[in-house]
C-alpha cells in the first residue's frame, strides 16, 4: 500500500480543500497554495502507484473504481 506523507501546512491546506468538496459538492480552487498541494499530491501518487505504467492501466482503474464503489 502506498504511503504518503505530507507537512503540516500541506495537509492543512488539503484538508480544507477537501472539506469545501463534502460541504458544496464542488472543486473549486480558492486560493493558489490549493492548486500547488494538489499538483505535489499527484506527483507523489504518481511514483507510489506502478499500475499507471502498464499497459491495462485503463482495466485498472475500472476494478479500483467499481471495488471502491462497492466497498470492495
Amino acid at each position: 500500500m502506498p504511503k504518503i506523507e505530507l507537512n503540516n501546512n500541506e495537509a492543512l491546506v488539503l484538508i480544507e480543500f477537501l472539506l469545501r468538496f463534502s460541504n458544496d459538492e464542488k472543486l473549486e480552487i480558492e486560493h493558489e497554495a490549493e492548486r500547488q498541494v494538489l499538483y505535489d499530491l499527484c506527483a507523489l501518487l504518481e511514483s507510489e502507484v506502478p499500475e499507471i505504467l502498464v499497459p491495462k492501466y485503463k482495466e485498472s482503474l475500472t476494478k479500483a473504481r467499481d471495488a471502491l464503489v462497492n466497498n470492495e
